[in-house]
């Protein structure tokens, strides 16, 4: 750096002695990150907008990435690119994020996702309570693995009717 990383543009400043040089002209950094928060903290009209009128239909553009998405992730995955990440970023940065974000995006995303939880544990819930147990005995008896196991397959048996019978 030349000492002029405030101005407009890197490097194309003669004082810095790159001004006809191959190096190509860069605006400063501080520049750069003003300007993403400022674009960004006004941006919400236009995402939604995008959601709201995308050019290409979220369901067939997302069902056609199939096998490009699961070529991707094995690709990843064969060179440790999840781990190197990871262990990149750092457990400070993850807390931080963490606690910055996280307690508020949580409540949030609770809060938008009611219908849906009542949705899919609604059926859930049926079968629990429409499972008769057999009867309880001594604990650490048979009795207790039995209703175990009843209570398990009536579980798994609702889980297969809400997702049509697929095994997931």
């Amino acid at each position: 750096m030349c000492g002029h990383e405030d101005s407009w543009i890197v490097g194309a400043s003669p004082a810095c002695g790159r001004g006809g040089g191959s190096m190509p002209a860069v605006k400063a950094l501080e520049r750069i990150v003003r300007k993403w928060i400022e674009r960004a903290g006004v941006a919400g009209a236009e995402y939604e907008a995008g959601v709201g009128a995308p050019r290409t239909p979220w369901l067939g553009a997302a069902v056609a990435a199939g096998p490009l998405y699961r070529s991707a992730v094995t690709e990843a995955a064969g060179r440790g690119a999840f781990e190197a990440g990871v262990q990149a970023a750092g457990e400070s940065k993850w807390q931080n994020r963490a606690r910055q974000l996280g307690p508020m995006r949580f409540a949030q995303g609770v809060a938008v996702a009611e219908p849906d939880f009542r949705a899919g544990f609604g059926p859930i819930r049926q079968a629990i309570e429409a499972t008769t147990l057999p009867g309880k005995g001594p604990k650490g008896g048979p009795q207790g693995v039995q209703r175990f196991t009843v209570q398990r397959d009536a579980l798994i048996a609702a889980g297969r009717a809400r997702r049509g019978g697929a095994r997931r």
